[in-house]
């Protein structure tokens, strides 16, 4: 398998962190609902999976009033946050090894996520991920999701690879979507918390199934 470029998704491809939504929603109707069980309604636990955090934010609190304001909610959200990225998320399995070929491999690596800046670099420190990636891009970077190409062709302006010879990792099938309709080669990894698995099985060139990793994929070849 040839691959000149690389772009990672960080949640749900690289990390296993995609449960964070149900600490929010714990923690929300602890806080808004008298310890309650909050459950959102499924089309507003799809759309924030995929939102920038503070977009996501105004969306629940627009929805169900939880806090004075968008603002107040980020706030809180993002506290939880800081505590999981810098202590508790944990890499999926396979990935170091998959990141120690691509690099030995001469591949050019960056990360696009719709995760903030600051939360990406937490988690780079607590998991060592520093010296894998050149660059890191988030959507609050754009100021656009993931179903805009703005992120993708970022990424790869920087990387400097050719659209075909860059590959996309992600778990999000809007995200696939999008690096799919751009001609890049395209990579889907299952997480149970993510919705669209078989839509994404269909559009990417690779899927990885649940109880895989990114180490089934083809060998490999080394770059000049």
């Amino acid at each position: 398998m040839q691959i000149k470029a690389a772009i990672f998704d960080m949640d749900g491809t690289l990390v296993d962190s995609l449960m964070l939504w149900d600490i929010f929603w714990t923690a929300f109707g602890e806080k808004f609902m008298g310890g309650k069980k909050f459950v959102p309604r499924r089309e507003d636990d799809k759309a924030v999976r995929t939102l920038p955090l503070k977009e996501a934010m105004e969306l629940i609190h627009d929805r169900y009033g939880f806090g004075e304001n968008g603002a107040k909610l980020l706030a809180i959200s993002t506290a939880i946050m800081e505590d999981f990225y810098s202590s508790q998320v944990q890499l999926k399995k396979g990935v170091r090894e998959f990141l120690e070929d691509l690099a030995a491999k001469n591949v050019k690596m960056c990360i696009a996520s719709a995760t903030a800046q600051d939360l990406i670099a937490l988690t780079m420190k607590h998991l060592e991920l520093e010296k894998y990636f050149s660059a890191v891009f988030s959507c609050g970077g754009t100021g656009k999701g993931k179903e805009s190409p703005d992120i993708f062709l970022e990424a790869q302006g920087h990387l400097g690879a050719g659209i075909r010879e860059t590959w996309v990792f992600e778990d999000s099938l809007v995200a696939i979507q999008t690096a799919a309709s751009l001609g890049m080669k395209t990579v889907a990894i299952y997480d149970q918390y993510n919705y669209g698995q078989d839509e994404m099985q269909r559009i990417a060139d690779f899927y990885i199934a649940e109880g895989e990793t990114l180490l089934k994929l083809p060998e490999i070849e080394e770059n000049p």
